[in-house]
């Protein structure tokens, strides 16, 4: 990707941006720890996976398709019942290195309610590859998805990428994209809904997630959403829940105001959640996730009649 003359020292974010008030390494894992930051975290997954099974049985139009030569490269799609339905993709989380993007299946159904065709993507993980690829095969989903979406009732021209947790950052390192590069207009996406996100891996390079992630100090200043941010046409969502840990916290807001710092068009969307419970808005066409995506292709709509 094309790398940008910004350095550590000429970002110049105070440290309580990144560290808080965190002063020890266990007050920094701590506050990274979002399994050990709710009470009941196998519930959660075990919830994913349960919904997710259901999902597959509501939707019974589901095709699974490879967008790349890796296994794991390799998409959902659930088709809208009519064409030229806008398109969600989604990314899963899992702090780049847990996970399946078919345990988080369940979130295709509020947005198949909403009339949407739903994409839900796989990707290699760490230790496996680094960060860098992962961008790379969620830049080729994407790819893929624009260039063949028309088939499963989908309109190219309203695409729209939401990622959650490390999904959320794959998700911002999409608006950087120079989607010529794959022969495709440089508006390809129209909105982006980030989720409980990660942006500054400089933080994240310091806590228990390391030896698995690999970070470098190259990544930290390439790989990093917040160190990239330019102007931009793509309308942005930051959603984070009330009840995430202070980091997470200080992750979504620092990164939605260096998006708008810059002139872009950027919104904050706090819910009365936690890390992992704020995916249920995704589950039914009026959860506060799903209205988001909705509002976000509403716009797109009455911008470009």
């Amino acid at each position: 990707m094309e790398k940008y003359n910004h350095s550590l020292q000429e970002i110049q974010f105070p440290a309580s941006n990144f560290y808080g008030k965190f002063l020890t390494q266990e007050q920094l894992d701590a506050e990274y720890d979002v399994e050990k930051a709710v009470s009941n975290f196998p519930d959660y997954i075990t919830k994913y996976v349960t919904e997710s099974q259901e999902a597959r049985k509501i939707l019974k139009d589901r095709f699974v398709i490879a967008y790349g030569p890796t296994v794991m490269e390799r998409l959902t799609v659930y088709p809208a019942k009519d064409a030229g339905a806008p398109v969600l993709i989604f990314i899963h989380g899992g702090y780049w290195k847990i996970g399946l993007g078919d345990d988080y299946d369940f979130v295709a159904v509020g947005a198949a309610q909403a009339n949407f065709t739903v994409v839900i993507v796989n990707y290699d993980l760490a230790p496996k590859v680094t960060i860098p690829e992962m961008v790379r095969q969620i830049r080729s989903s994407i790819a893929w998805t624009s260039q063949n979406i028309i088939q499963f009732n989908g309109d190219p021209e309203q695409i729209f990428v939401a990622g959650h947790s490390a999904g959320g950052h794959l998700a911002a390192m999409t608006a950087l994209t120079k989607w010529s590069d794959y022969g495709l207009p440089k508006n390809t996406i129209k909105g982006i809904l980030v989720v409980s996100g990660l942006f500054d891996l400089e933080p994240v390079s310091h806590t228990f997630v390391q030896p698995a992630i690999r970070i470098t100090a190259d990544q930290i200043l390439y790989w990093s959403p917040i160190r990239l941010i330019v102007p931009s046409k793509i309308p942005l969502i930051v959603a984070w829940g009330d009840q995430e840990t202070e980091a997470f916290k200080a992750q979504s807001s620092n990164y939605l105001q260096a998006w708008k710092n810059v002139g872009n068009n950027g919104t904050a969307l706090i819910l009365p959640e936690n890390h992992f419970s704020i995916l249920k808005e995704f589950t039914a066409a009026d959860g506060l996730l799903i209205k988001a995506i909705i509002t976000l292709a509403q716009n797109h709509k009455a911008v470009s009649q």
